[in-house]
């Protein structure tokens, strides 16, 4: 394993390399179908630049996401996007890191409000594929012209760069949570709900449904004074779906933490597939996967975790339904086949980031 503690380091190690390089950060998002010699982005970790002020955090590719959370809680501040841990899902160990956050685009529920990894992120510098150091934005928005490699490099997967440094902008803390339940709808009963209160003015942080356990939930966040308002009204918008239930500060906190990182799923046994589709298409996706042991609706109905028998794969049974599929637990461990001509987009991007074609081979496409 190579574990560079510089960034010129980095840039040495893969300019000189000679055979495919596996990209790695904690270890926690492992993609199987991926050889080469692992190229570790530990060894450089720390945070170089905080300002709460300006709310602006810099760091390391390789600092663990728990340490930048525990210098922003300090100052009641947060990552806006509430990135997911992938540990229990995939059955890893290691420490996850903020780059490996990056490279994958982790976002949790908060992704509704508040958006994903790549609109929170506003600075990056990497290694490319021929072993130069390349810095893209900085510590403030600003309006781009060519190649947004900020974004890019979002949800790349390694494929085009090895970051060595992310810019951040965060958000201030929140003074309490709750969490309105509603109790056994079926999944076509829940998209409705969820997407009423979505489309309410009552700012609504995190709208999902565990099938399994007959749970809507609703998270609220916020000021108390203001989050008691919003979920009174709420309670009223949603009256017509039957009994509800609150839950408050740690126990809403808590829930959010499991749907999170899906501790829903953990010690099951089977396929995982990640889902992404419209809302409104979803209940149509639950009904193409019969087989499923346990699926979980989260941003609305617009991402469907499903647990499925070993070797399902449930695309074909989704039809022209639009959106993407992914095993990322699995026999079938894969991406989702681009369409031709975002595969020569794709293609074309990886021949100019990477020409010789070192970085992750075999990802995405």
């Amino acid at each position: 394993m190579m574990t560079p503690d510089s960034e010129h380091a980095l840039a040495e190690a893969v300019a000189s390399a000679t055979s495919p390089i596996r990209v790695q950060g904690g270890g926690t998002r492992l993609i199987e179908q991926v050889d080469g010699d692992v190229l570790s982005t530990t060894g450089l970790s720390g945070i170089t630049l905080y300002e709460p002020g300006s709310l602006t955090l810099v760091a390391k590719a390789g600092t663990p996401v728990a340490q930048i959370e525990a210098a922003l809680a300090a100052e009641n501040q947060r990552l806006p996007f509430e990135p997911m841990d992938h540990r229990t899902l995939l059955r890893t160990t290691g420490t996850p890191t903020i780059g490996g956050v990056v490279a994958t685009n982790a976002s949790g529920p908060r992704r509704i409000q508040a958006g994903a990894c790549r609109d929170s992120l506003i600075g990056v510098r990497y290694v490319d594929g021929q072993g130069t150091i390349i810095k893209n934005g900085g510590r403030v928005m600003k309006n781009v012209t060519g190649y947004d490699l900020v974004k890019l490099m979002a949800g790349s997967y390694g494929t085009l760069g090895v970051m060595s440094e992310v810019s951040f902008k965060v958000l201030p803390g929140v003074e309490t949570s709750a969490t309105l339940l509603l109790h056994k709808l079926d999944v076509s009963g829940a998209v409705d709900a969820l997407s009423k209160a979505l489309g309410s003015p009552y700012e609504v942080s995190g709208a999902a449904q565990c099938l399994v356990k007959g749970i809507t939930a609703l998270r609220l966040e916020g000021f108390e004074e203001s989050v008691s308002y919003r979920l009174a009204q709420l309670r009223n918008l949603l009256v017509e779906y039957g009994d509800m239930e609150e839950l408050h500060g740690e126990a809403s906190e808590a829930l959010w933490l499991a749907n999170r990182d899906m501790k829903h799923f953990s010690g099951v046994e089977g396929d995982i597939w990640r889902i992404s589709v419209k809302p409104s298409d979803a209940p149509a996706v639950v009904a193409s996967m019969p087989t499923a042991t346990n699926v979980f609706l989260d941003w609305g109905g617009g991402l469907i975790w499903a647990v499925v028998p070993q070797g399902t794969d449930v695309r074909t049974p989704m039809g022209r339904i639009s959106g993407h599929a992914t095993c990322l637990r699995g026999s079938a461990q894969t991406f989702p086949p681009e369409p031709p001509v975002m595969a020569a987009l794709s293609e074309g991007l990886r021949a100019q980031f990477d020409p010789r074609g070192i970085l992750n081979q075999g990802v995405m496409g």
